[in-house]
């Protein structure tokens, strides 16, 4: 049974009715899901989810889900001719009526930002279970993130205003009082709601920020006045513009002040807010380093340069890894977390597990590499105390000792690429060394065109280059990133490999370190933004520059 109290998977009895989950998305930022928001998307058999919200929720729905498209008919479609199509509440009742649950995903909090009340309704009249899983609301979540606090120690009022349905009598209200208004509107429309507070007896000088995008990392926050406020985003070339129909939050008090939000602007200050990065690795060995990235403010986007196959000759492998069960073995050292990989499925086809292990020492290179054999249920018995590589791994080896070492004999799975520097420093070490091929590297498929071209034009603020070999493949499979993409890598050898390829190096990683790495980037976008911002220049990203514009190479 849910912690948070019973559902309709707790019941098979109520489960053959149908049952409905009206849930809060949150404004935008998938973080912002709670906790109960994710276990029933983890239970649900159809997803109706408002077209804005469907990324953020998607991925916590089981495989199979199904996801009716919602298409909601108004007056002006339908006198259009346009198709009558099921609307909304039409597919969360034919859904719950076929005994299947249902969960109606809406932007920010059903209760405030959706108009769910009328399927709420419908639900109840048709007796059909339904629930209310509360989200952050659009118009909490985005001030929030803008550094726009609504309320201080005095406790000043707070009117919400949509002003899309609001009466003469409301901004003439909230016109008349001091409270904090928050204003849900669009920003072709924000100059007008401004003039009705106005009008109705706002002083033209109280502040005023409108936010584009809130809680996403295409997040951007204006911060005026309601009498300045047109001519802002006319200036900032905002307006007049296609996009003028994207929903804004508007906050108009004197806690959205420009002193303020300089101050408390946390979300847009992060150091690669909004920047495109380049990640030259698949998504399994991109997580940590995408979630490190995103930290940052960054969007993460993988493309694998390389792919992994099986050796063409399984037979030492299979040999090795009997040997392993059979005692021949003292130490096994993985240099890759596909090395992990490859002898975790070897032993899976043998019916194996980490208890085949006891008995042998286990070497990781490096942190990524040990948190794959932790996953696999073994904890390294030696990993680099310096630097994370084949030479720093040498560096804390013991060399081979006949009276307590009683076999002589070290597995090493690798990839059909890898360069002698272990092999040749355990031999010196008095080691014999079975040096197996677990896995082949092939260069991986080119990635989608719109991806190329985003690469060969600018469309990418940086790439993390990580190896040699991710120089060499992303040039071979997408082309040479434009001249004003922040090329960062994790150190000489790869930098070296980065020039060899006609590429400048902006950023080198102070250790081979791929989270290391990471933080050299973000030192450098940190660098860049206060440059910036003590020039009185407007903070951008590099793709936002004027091509072939130059920069200085930076070594943090």
């Amino acid at each position: 049974m849910s912690p948070t109290g019973p559902t309709a998977s707790d019941f098979p009895a109520l489960s053959a009715q149908g049952h409905v989950t009206f849930l809060g998305a949150g404004p935008g930022d998938p973080g912002l899901l709670t906790l109960r928001a994710v276990e029933a998307l983890a239970s649900a058999d159809v997803l109706v989810a408002e077209p804005d919200v469907l990324g953020v929720v998607r991925c916590h729905a089981r495989a199979g889900v199904s996801t009716p498209e919602l298409t909601v008919v108004d007056a002006q479609s339908a006198a259009a001719g346009v198709p009558v199509l099921r609307d909304a509440a039409n597919l969360v009742m034919e859904a719950a009526r076929g005994g299947r649950r249902v969960v109606r995903a809406l932007s920010g909090d059903p209760g405030l930002d959706g108009s769910a009340g009328a399927e709420m309704l419908a639900c109840a009249n048709a007796g059909i279970p339904f629930e209310v899983v509360p989200g952050v609301a659009n118009v909490v979540g985005v001030p929030a993130y803008a550094g726009v606090p609504l309320r201080d120690a005095q406790g000043a009022d707070v009117r919400f205003v949509d002003a899309r349905t609001a009466s003469d009598r409301c901004w003439a209200e909230v016109g008349a009082s001091d409270a904090t208004a928050v204003i849900s509107t669009t920003l072709d429309s924000v100059a007008a709601a401004a003039a009705e507070l106005v009008s109705a007896g706002r002083k033209p000088d109280t502040p005023l920020t409108v936010t584009v995008a809130g809680t996403t990392t295409r997040q951007r926050t204006w911060t005026a006045t309601l009498g300045t406020i047109a001519q802002v985003l006319k200036q900032a070339k905002v307006l007049p513009s296609p996009d003028g129909h994207q929903p804004v939050i508007a906050v108009v008090g004197e806690h959205s002040s420009a002193a303020q939000r300089d101050q408390l602007a946390w979300f847009e200050s992060k150091p690669l807010f909004g920047w495109k990065v380049l990640v030259p690795r698949t998504k399994e060995q991109a997580a940590s380093l995408s979630d490190q990235l995103r930290s940052y403010g960054a969007v993460p986007h993988e493309v694998p340069t390389i792919a992994v196959e099986p050796p063409r000759t399984p037979q030492q492998m299979e040999r090795a890894v009997k040997g392993l069960v059979t005692g021949r073995y003292e130490w096994i050292a993985f240099t890759s977390v596909n090395a992990v990989k490859a002898v975790r499925e070897k032993f899976e086809e043998y019916g194996l597990d980490a208890r085949a292990f006891a008995g042998i020492k286990v070497a990781a290179v490096g942190e990524q590499t040990a948190a794959a054999l932790v996953d696999f249920g073994v904890k390294p018995d030696l990993m680099p105390s310096g630097e994370q590589s084949a030479a720093g791994l040498l560096e804390d080896w013991p060399p081979y000792d006949p009276v307590f070492d009683p076999i002589d004999r070290v597995f090493l799975p690798r990839a059909d690429i890898a360069t002698e520097t272990l092999v040749a420093g355990l031999i010196e070490l008095g080691w014999e060394v079975d040096d197996v091929t677990a896995y082949r590297t092939v260069r991986a498929s080119p990635p989608p065109a719109d991806t190329r071209e985003a690469i060969k034009g600018g469309g990418f603020d940086a790439v993390l280059f990580t190896s040699s070999s991710t120089v060499r493949n992303l040039v071979g499979i997408a082309g040479k990133p434009h001249n004003v993409t922040v090329i960062a890598c994790i150190g000489p050898a790869t930098a070296k490999t980065a020039e060899e390829h006609g590429l400048r190096v902006d950023v080198l990683s102070p250790e081979p370190s791929v989270h290391k790495l990471a933080e050299a980037l973000a030192e450098f976008g940190s660098q860049r933004r206060e440059v910036a911002k003590a020039a009185g220049d407007p903070v951008t990203r590099p793709s936002e520059r004027r091509p072939g514009a130059r920069r200085r190479r930076t070594t943090t």
